[in-house]
């Protein structure tokens, strides 16, 4: 295409185009960028004519990308961002974590940020940071390298390593021990870092499971302070990694180091690796490092 045919199409048409692609319908995708629905079936229509092809099955329900749509979502992709690349070094960067590395994490980056660069807080578990990155919905993501990622569209690098603890409530006899091993809290009531009935890949598990244990978790969770509660009531012993407990209310509970896990927490930061990244994003990054190196 040639710079005059170039005018005969409009930023908001390949707006409308990925914002529908991306969260799986018209209507999720007027949300998303604040338009009405029919606006953003016009402008999908406009495209599709200007195209001479069709780019969605709207006899499926939700409405599905056709071959050719999907052809050019990475296309049109790379026109939004090589878009926002040249506005300026600032913009928006949209953060993903977990709660513990959020909670210590993300203040110290916003405080070290220029002015001109806004940061946007999206909490959740690792598993709904990866489908974040992969939809688009996130430029980057603070998460564990367990459980491992399934898409080799996205890349990390290793930010820290944090230990494996035990934690007791006040009252347990082994509260005031200087460490405690895996054998002896196999046979204890275990509340762990996880979704219940998911994966069993999380440090935990598998520092039972490499010393050849396979205790059953009487609670598993994904919040410090819902295993800690449970701690706290006496309804099991938490094991989980160091950040995520020292980050919370530690009242009425003990950390005991855990001398033969043989596994720690490695905190890495995500990102799809065929996506750009703008000036802004790259400050953020090298913030993160300055921070965690």
């Amino acid at each position: 295409m040639d710079l005059t045919a170039a005018y005969g199409f409009r930023m908001d048409w390949i707006v409308s185009f990925v914002a529908v692609a991306r969260h799986g319908g018209f209507s999720a995708a007027g949300k998303a960028v604040y338009r009405g629905q029919s606006r953003i079936s016009e402008h999908v229509a406009e495209l599709e004519r200007a195209l001479g092809v069709q780019l969605f099955d709207r006899t499926a329900h939700p409405a599905r990308l056709t071959p050719e749509g999907r052809a050019l979502v990475p296309h049109a992709e790379e026109i939004l961002n090589r878009l926002n690349d040249l506005t300026s070094a600032g913009g928006d960067v949209r953060f993903g974590a977990y709660p513990s590395a959020a909670a210590w994490l993300f203040p110290q980056v916003v405080r070290r940020l220029p002015a001109e660069i806004r940061l946007l807080l999206v909490e959740g578990p690792s598993i709904d940071l990866e489908s974040g990155l992969l939809r688009g919905d996130l430029d980057l993501a603070i998460r564990p390298v367990h459980p491992l990622v399934a898409s080799e569209s996205l890349e990390h690098e290793v930010l820290w390593r944090e230990p494996l603890v035990a934690v007791f409530a006040e009252a347990h006899p082994l509260a005031t021990a200087k460490s405690v091993s895996l054998q002896q809290l196999k046979d204890l009531p275990l509340i762990s870092i996880g979704e219940s009935g998911g994966p069993r890949q999380f440090e935990s598990h598998l520092a039972f499971a490499s010393a050849g244990l396979n205790p059953e978790s009487a609670f598993r969770t994904n919040q410090p302070q819902t295993l800690l509660s449970l701690v706290r009531h006496d309804l099991g012993v938490g094991v989980t990694n160091e950040l995520a407990v020292t980050t919370a209310d530690l009242t009425g509970v003990r950390l005991v180091p855990i001398h033969d896990a043989g596994i720690d927490r490695q905190v890495a930061l995500f990102r799809h690796r065929s996506r750009p990244r703008s000036p802004a994003l790259e400050t953020v990054i090298a913030t993160i490092r300055s921070i965690t190196g």
